[in-house]
């Protein structure tokens, strides 16, 4: 299909995709040089998950895991460049069409970015380049698609056109007007003419003389008889038979051999191999320049990371350390999870496309709202507290029954309690509305807070090292028992004392549950699918968060309970491992269920929950092939 100005859709399409990729090639580099996450794909990816329906996130998370933001990233560039292939389509039909597409995406771009979190004029200036930069490259694209694709025809046409639009005359053609042809010979040196002299009876051929003098009367007036140019002895400024044209060649315009370009009226005709290269040259250019861009502004925003300084802090000794690991903590049987996960194991699961590079030396802390004194500190002040180190097991309210998303670490940190009570809440207080520097914010609970025995944290270390910076540096809440949604919140900025009623949270917000304990949960490890007849090891961990794990217990195909062996653990804030030996002696598919029970008495339910709105529920379970 073609549009009315000859040159295909799908010609348009392409010429559309690859001024897209500049511009955001070109976006991604001012982004890169200013503020990274002024980014546009980072914008819309923003826009995109705060306006995803829950189930649908709930399904991203279960399914894709901690490459949730990678599939969103890659749907983001895979609408954007369909996008573009349209507003390229519509270009090719009409220019103007193209650059309103592209001033509409240009809108949604701009308003993306100004009303994130945080969000500065500034934001919308890699968006208004990359459009700018765009605009350019499709017009230049879409011209020389059309001069590569049109026919010849309508190419020596089109030079006609434009000599008129310019104010010029077209080339007349003779032959519209009803005189005869003037026909050019072609152009002699002077062994020719040697040649024709010294052959004076040459049989003339059919036509005769008359017929030649016919022809020498129909010559241009300017050309003198033989073709033959000023550059003829005593002519012409070159003199010896030899103008600027060469031997035998005038320094006039040479007439063209019959059959060229030139016999078609219209004039002169661009080659459509030269079209061709211009083209190619521009895509090629454009492709380049969006890939440096892209690639350089990728590489100036890792410039941006707090990596050296994560180096540099040194954390003075805790005040209260974390008691001495118990010798029976981790089980010996390969494949249960380890009782500390290491840090590029654990879980991530959060709303930061980009991950904020926060420099401690610039971080401050702000308590406000209902308390009776305002409080700021900064990363120094805080580690000059005292500093309290313990095991605490975080849980993501999206991990499913069985999933990945738990994880246990040693944190250390400031006490959020003492800070709490420093700013002296108000009466009628009832949640700590938390906000991180990227503007995410979740809900804890005051009292769950202040409540004795809980160590409740403004985290600065896990795992002996200075929090990894998807992880929160320089600092994150902690706070054992609740799920990560509610407790956790990462790159923390801000903590403002109010009701439930005075703020609500980013997932509250979108459907969660305000408040969120965790529930008594366990998890199979091992073994996998196929296991050989005789003992085998069924093994996994289990967690109930500041109650502690009593008992974990084990079944096959609905059979009778069997008490599971139970690892040792510090305290009540961490999961514990279990094994239970299993006499697989029946061979074919078996079914494995677990169940674990709590210090307060509470037994895992066996009814199935989905993830939303405060957490999955549900008996795990694995099938097993005995053979």
């Amino acid at each position: 299909m073609t549009s009315r100005n000859g040159l295909s859709r799908w010609w348009g399409a392409l010429c559309g995709l690859l001024a897209a990729a500049l511009a955001m090639g070109i976006a991604q580099l001012i982004a890169g040089f200013s503020v990274p996450a002024s980014s546009p794909v980072i914008d819309v990816g923003s826009v995109a998950i705060n306006h995803t329906p829950l189930p649908v996130k709930v399904w991203a998370t279960s399914t894709f895991g901690n490459n949730d933001k990678t599939v969103l990233l890659t749907g983001v560039f895979v609408v954007v460049f369909l996008y573009a292939m349209l507003v390229g389509a519509l270009a090719a039909r009409r220019m103007s069409l193209g650059y309103a597409g592209l001033a509409l995406f240009a809108c949604l771009g701009i308003a993306a970015a100004v009303t994130r979190h945080g969000a500065s004029p500034g934001y919308a200036v890699p968006t208004v380049i990359g459009a700018l930069v765009g605009a350019f490259a499709l017009h230049r694209l879409i011209v020389g698609a059309e001069l590569m694709t049109r026919p010849t025809s309508d190419a020596r046409n089109s030079v006609g056109r434009g000599s008129a639009e310019r104010g010029l005359r077209a080339p007349r053609d003779l032959r519209a007007s009803g005189l005869p042809p003037i026909v050019f010979e072609e152009p002699r040196s002077r062994a020719d003419d040697a040649d024709e002299t010294a052959k004076p009876d040459e049989t003339p051929k059919p036509g005769g003389a008359g017929e030649a003098d016919d022809v020498d009367e129909l010559r241009a007036p300017d050309l003198p008889r033989g073709g033959r140019g000023p550059g003829e002895p005593g002519r012409g400024p070159g003199g010896g038979g030899r103008g600027p044209g060469g031997a035998g060649r005038g320094a006039g315009p040479v007439p063209a051999r019959a059959g060229t370009a030139r016999d078609e009226p219209g004039g002169p005709v661009v080659t459509t191999s030269a079209d061709r290269r211009s083209f190619l040259v521009t895509a090629g250019v454009t492709v380049a320049a969006a890939a440096i861009g892209e690639v350089a502004g990728r590489s100036f925003a890792t410039r941006k990371n707090v990596s050296i300084a994560q180096k540099a802090v040194r954390f003075p000794r805790a005040a209260v350390a974390a008691p001495p690991l118990p010798a029976g903590v981790n089980l010996p049987v390969k494949g249960i999870s380890p009782f500390i996960t290491p840090n590029g194991q654990f879980y991530r699961v959060d709303t930061a496309l980009i991950v904020p590079q926060v420099d401690p030396t610039g971080w401050q802390l702000r308590i406000h709202g209902m308390v009776a004194r305002e409080i700021t500190i900064n990363f120094d002040q805080l580690l000059h507290r005292p500093l309290i180190e313990d095991y605490i097991t975080l849980t993501c309210v999206s991990d499913p029954v069985s999933g990945p998303y738990v994880g246990n670490a040693k944190w250390l940190g400031a006490s959020l309690s003492s800070l709490i009570r420093a700013a002296r809440p108000l009466r009628g207080a009832e949640q700590l509305f938390c906000t991180s520097v990227d503007g995410f914010t979740s809900g804890v609970p005051l009292a769950t807070v202040l409540e004795a025995g809980r160590d409740s944290l403004v985290a600065v270390a896990m795992n002996g090292a200075a929090l990894p910076t998807e992880h929160g540096f320089p600092a994150r809440l902690v706070v054992p028992g609740l799920y990560g949604y509610v407790s956790a919140c990462k790159w923390v900025v801000d903590i403002e004392v109010t009701t439930w009623a005075g703020a609500a949270a980013y997932w509250y917000q979108n459907g969660w549950a305000q408040q969120a304990p965790i529930k008594t949960e366990s998890r199979i490890d091992v073994p996998g699918s196929q296991v050989k007849a005789g003992k085998v090891s069924v093994a996994g961990v289990a967690w109930a968060q500041h109650k502690g794990i009593e008992a974990v217990e084990v079944r096959v195909d609905n059979g009778p309970w069997n008490e599971a062996k139970l690892g040792l653990t510090p305290d009540l804030d961490t999961w514990r491992q279990w094994v239970w030996e299993w006499d697989a002696t029946d061979a074919g598919t078996h079914t494995i269920e677990a169940r674990a029970t709590d210090k307060t008495g509470y037994t895992q339910t066996a009814v199935q929950t989905p993830e939303a709105p405060n957490g999955a529920s549900g008996y795990p379970l694995v099938q097993v092939n005995v053979s």
